[in-house]
């Protein structure tokens, strides 16, 4: 029993949902894809959502509030987040995989302790505390240090993809990011561990050694949290589904969903 939720109800607000759906019904479970803080379901839509159609698997892919073409929510929280997840989860007409991307693997940690998924996947998940705060610091003072007074916390082109991807290609998809929430980015800093996930369902974490946003031990211990070890991607950077080599990581996501038994 969560008191607060029953006190202090999160607001509703409009949700952006975007579908690829299966030419055959194959009986797969849907897979519903959460973006990280400043990207939208669109980061998904451009390659990624139609590829696990096209493997059978219906997909959705999600905007958080405040983002991409879900309503605004300036002073939306974590909480207001997984709450969305939750709710669209919920949603669909079979229990889903969750598959949360950067920071959006933390709002789904959050979420799998609310909602029994059938799966959980984490690409390149930025899981919070000082320690991540740090990592970006070094990395990218001047994108960071706006986000400590409330500013927006912003990425580069060269954190978020490799050098392979085309510039006139990557700087078009960094031109897309918003921002999110100045409580969110805040709760991010200060993030204690989510409560356990219901149901202990199977959890993958993917990533990339050579991310210049999340370092291959944040990753490593991202999976020994749930009993295992990451699946990595070398030469690739952070935003996974965006990147030269896109096919390689939602190949491997849906082989390892394949092989997960009937629960």
């Amino acid at each position: 029993m969560r008191a607060r939720d029953w006190a202090h109800p999160v607001r509703p607000v409009r949700r952006e949902v975007l579908t690829a759906t299966p030419e055959v019904d194959e009986g797969k479970p849907p897979v519903l894809f959460v973006p990280g803080f400043g990207h939208g379901a669109w980061a998904f839509a451009e390659n990624w959502l139609e590829h696990a159609a096209s493997r059978g698997f219906p997909a959705h892919a999600m905007s958080l509030r405040g983002h991409g073409g879900s309503g605004a929510a300036p002073e939306a929280t974590l909480r207001a987040y997984a709450h969305d997840v939750v709710q669209v989860a919920a949603g669909l007409p079979s229990q889903a995989v969750l598959v949360g991307h950067g920071a959006g693997g933390l709002v789904v940690a959050h979420a799998l302790a609310r909602y029994p998924a059938r799966a959980g996947v984490m690409v390149a998940p930025v899981l919070g505390g000082w320690g991540t705060f740090g990592t970006a610091l070094r990395r990218n003072p001047i994108g960071t240090l706006p986000a400590i007074v409330g500013g927006r916390l912003r990425l580069s082109r060269r954190q978020l993809f490799s050098r392979e991807l085309p510039v006139a290609t990557a700087r078009g998809y960094a031109g897309r990011l918003g921002r999110a929430g100045k409580r969110a980015q805040w709760q991010l800093l200060m993030q204690r561990d989510p409560e356990p996930a219901v149901g202990n369902p199977p959890v993958l974490v993917l990533g990339s050694p050579d991310d210049r946003v999340v370092p291959a031990a944040a990753l490593r211990r991202a999976a020994r949290r749930y009993g295992g070890a990451p699946l990595l991607f070398p030469g690739m950077g952070h935003d996974l589904m965006l990147d030269a080599r896109w096919r390689e990581p939602i190949d491997a996501l849906l082989d390892w969903l394949e092989k997960i038994p009937s629960r």
